[in-house]
Order: structure tokens, then C-alpha cells, then sequence
């Protein structure tokens, strides 16, 4: 009998089976509902990101090629417009040179963050060209110049002294994204790039609304995000400073007409200089000794400082602010973060766990904020030092930093007009 009901069950399994899936509705498939469009470009091949590769070695090689020998502003010019069409609206913006600081900065952190090749190149390359050319990345190859050079129509210049404080921003920047893509905590340039938006026709309003007026106010302003907000032009302006070749402003003898102050829309030309012996040999020293002082003071301060940045900053850790909001009582906070309570509290994590974890990154904040705040601090008092120490010049001269190698200071020179005999 158990043999003849266990048959009977069997057989009668296929139609039990399709009771079962008849329970439920059918999913609809014609629901109307459209994918949304990626805004992100899909990964490439290696073989096309070594083609990326080259074309950037090509374009750095060409840059320095038609500054330093060609001197040719036409050319800088013709490949600036490429580099835009090509590493801007044709790559959309990626691989980004300015970016890549954080990939870098994750993959030295000793995280399991991936650095890949054409990453780190898109790094290292232009810093190793500005070593040896000056900064021949921004003047004709880097998009994000090539979109704001465009712009440059009825350029002002600020005070030196303006200039120097808003140096401070890029620094700043430059900090803070290398402290927080450490700790796994947010690519903020990436993040807040106000050009990627415009090379892809897409992106956050906002940040479209930042890259349109940071073009308009480029007209006035030359260049406002390579030099008061790029962090890559920091390390590109250390690099250069330590050239090896570097653009001048003329072939031969400056007869000082003043005409390439009168064109560099940047402020990095640097007039001359003569240095009388205006004060004694022990008062110059006693000065030195003060505004070292000053450096090492600024350098402390900052450090201070810095060290109590975690609690600006570590909330913008993902972990250090789901334990903040685990801790809440605020019906207004639970509401916001309502996402990530129900991911916390329906995985199986212990919230002791989480809060170990988070402790450790607000260590790690706190470490990186004391490095943070008293290399902000070494910078500033460094600033006022070369600001203090004048250095004889007999000639116009280009600020090896400064300077974007834009080669406009050639169309204006005298001495470059006999060169050429027009």
C-alpha cells in the first residue's frame, strides 16, 4: 500500500509542481520601464588603453617639441584643440591625470585597491615630463586646460598677494582628496570634476551649472581651475620649478619691453630685479632666522590643527557615519539614512564590529589630518619665505612653476620676431 500511494505521489509531482508555479502572478515584461543610459564610459580593452597610453606620450612629446624647439604658438594651439576633441568629449574625460591621484593614493594606503596601468601612467607621465620640459602637460595636452584656453578672451589679473592666498586652495584640495581617498572614503575630484559633466552631456545639474560658470568665468579670469583649484597642477608646479628645460620667453637678450608681461594672461612672468645691499649682513640673517621660525611655527600649528579634522572628516566615511546614525535618536536622521539601516540591520553584522572599524578609520584621520595640517602649515610659511627673499633678475623671466608653457609670451617678443626675420 505505501509502495502504490508513493507511486501515485510521484506521478502526480509534474502537476504539483505547476500548481505551485501558477501561485504567484507572472512578472510583466511590458511594463513600459527603459533602462537607464550609463553616464560613465564602459571599460576599454588593453590593447586600446596602451593606444590611450601612447597617444599621451605622443601629444606630451609634441607639446615639448613645439614650445622648446619649434617654439611655435600655432602648434601649441592646433594640439590643444585635439587634446580637447580627443581626451575630452572623445574619452569623455577618462583617464584622468587629475583624478588618478586618488587611485594612487588608495593603492599606497596598502588597501586591496587596484592601480591599473594606464591609471598610474596617466599619473606618472606628465610629472616626468614637467621634470625635464615645465609644465608642457597644461599648456597643449590636459582637456580640462584645453576647455577653459578656449575661454580666455578679456583676461585680469589679481594682486600677487591675491594670487598667493588663492594658491592655497589647490593645496588645500590636493590634501584633503589624498586623506580621504586613503581611508576608502570618497574620490572627491572625481566626484566633484565641473568639466566630466560637459565633455559627457550629462551629469549632476549642479556640477553642470559649476562647469559652465567656471567657463564664463574664464573669459575674465584666465584658466581660474588650473590655477586656484587643480590638485595635479600643484604637484605639475613642484615638478617644474626642478626643470631641467623650461620655456623662455626669448632666443636671445630681453631688451625688457615689457610687451610678454603685457601678454601672459597668467601673472607667471616675473620682471626684473636688482638687489641692493639695503640692510647688514647680521640683520639679513637675524630676518632669516625670524620667518624660519615662522615656517616651523605655521608647520606646528597646522598640525595641531589637523589632528582634529576627523570629526569633519571622518563622517564622510560610509562606516564612521552609519555608526553615527546607529547611535542617533533623531526620527529626522533615521528617516534620511533609512537605506542603509535596513541593509545594516537586515545583513548579519555585528554593530560592535562596525563601531571597532570604525574607530580605527577615525585613527587613521586623525593621523593623516596631523600630516595634513602641518604640511598645509609648512606650504603657507614656505610661501611668505619666497615672498620675503628676492632673487636678482636681470631679464623677464617665466616662473618655472607658474608658467602653463603657453607659448603666447613668443608672439609678443621682439627678439622672437627676428628670430623668425617677420
Amino acid at each position: 500500500m505505501m509502495r502504490i500511494a508513493a507511486l501515485i505521489l510521484y506521478l502526480l509531482m509534474p502537476a504539483l509542481a505547476a500548481l505551485a508555479e501558477n501561485r504567484f502572478p507572472q512578472p510583466q515584461f511590458e511594463s513600459g520601464y527603459t533602462m537607464p543610459v550609463t553616464t560613465t564610459p564602459s571599460p576599454r580593452a588593453a590593447t586600446v588603453e596602451m593606444l590611450d597610453i601612447l597617444i599621451l606620450v605622443g601629444a606630451l612629446s609634441l607639446a615639448a617639441w613645439l614650445i622648446l624647439k619649434k617654439r611655435s604658438r600655432r602648434g601649441v594651439f592646433l594640439l590643444t584643440v585635439f587634446s580637447l576633441l580627443y581626451f575630452g568629449f572623445w574619452r569623455k574625460g577618462c583617464v584622468c591625470s587629475i583624478g588618478s591621484i586618488q587611485n594612487v593614493a588608495a593603492w599606497l594606503s596598502g588597501s586591496e585597491a587596484i592601480l591599473p596601468v594606464s591609471v598610474a601612467a596617466f599619473f606618472i607621465l606628465p610629472l616626468v615630463f614637467a621634470l625635464f620640459f615645465g609644465r608642457v602637460f597644461c599648456a597643449a595636452v590636459c582637456p580640462l586646460g584645453a576647455i577653459q584656453e578656449m575661454m580666455i578672451l578679456f583676461p585680469k589679473l589679481f594682486p600677487r598677494q591675491v594670487s598667493l592666498a588663492l594658491g592655497m586652495i589647490p593645496v588645500s584640495y590636493l590634501g584633503v582628496a589624498v586623506l580621504l581617498a586613503a581611508t576608502g572614503s570618497s574620490f572627491i575630484i572625481c566626484r566633484f570634476d565641473p568639466f566630466v559633466p560637459v565633455f559627457r552631456l550629462s551629469g549632476e545639474p549642479v556640477m553642470i551649472l559649476v562647469g559652465v560658470g567656471l567657463l564664463v568665468l574664464g573669459i575674465f579670469v584666465a584658466r581660474p581651475f588650473c590655477r586656484f583649484l587643480c590638485p595635479y597642477g600643484v604637484l605639475l608646479n613642484w615638478a617644474s620649478r626642478l626643470s631641467k628645460w623650461h620655456a623662455t620667453i626669448t632666443p636671445t637678450e630681453c631688451d625688457q619691453c615689457r610687451l610678454c608681461e603685457r601678454a601672459c594672461p597668467f601673472d607667471a612672468i616675473r620682471m626684473p630685479v636688482t638687489c641692493p645691499v639695503s640692510e647688514s649682513r647680521a640683520t639679513g640673517v637675524r630676518r632669516l632666522k625670524v620667518l624660519l621660525l615662522l615656517v616651523v611655527a605655521l608647520g606646528s600649528a597646522g598640525a595641531w590643527g589637523g589632528a582634529h579634522l576627523d570629526r569633519v572628516l571622518a563622517p564622510l566615511n560610509a562606516k564612521v557615519r552609519l555608526v553615527q546614525v546607529l547611535g542617533s535618536s533623531d526620527p529626522a536622521v533615521e528617516k534620511q539614512f533609512s537605506v542603509e539601516l535596513e541593509a545594516f540591520r537586515s545583513g548579519e553584522r555585528n554593530p560592535d564590529t562596525l563601531a571597532a572599524e570604525a574607530e580605527a578609520i577615525r585613527r587613521q584621520f586623525r593621523r593623516g589630518g596631523t600630516c595634513l595640517g602641518g604640511f598645509l602649515g609648512l606650504v603657507f610659511g614656505l610661501s611668505i619665505l619666497s615672498v620675503s627673499i628676492r632673487r636678482a633678475r636681470d631679464s623677464y623671466e617665466p616662473d618655472r612653476g607658474e608658467c602653463l608653457s603657453c607659448a603666447r609670451c613668443y608672439l609678443s617678443c621682439p627678439e622672437e620676431h627676428k628670430r623668425l626675420k617677420t
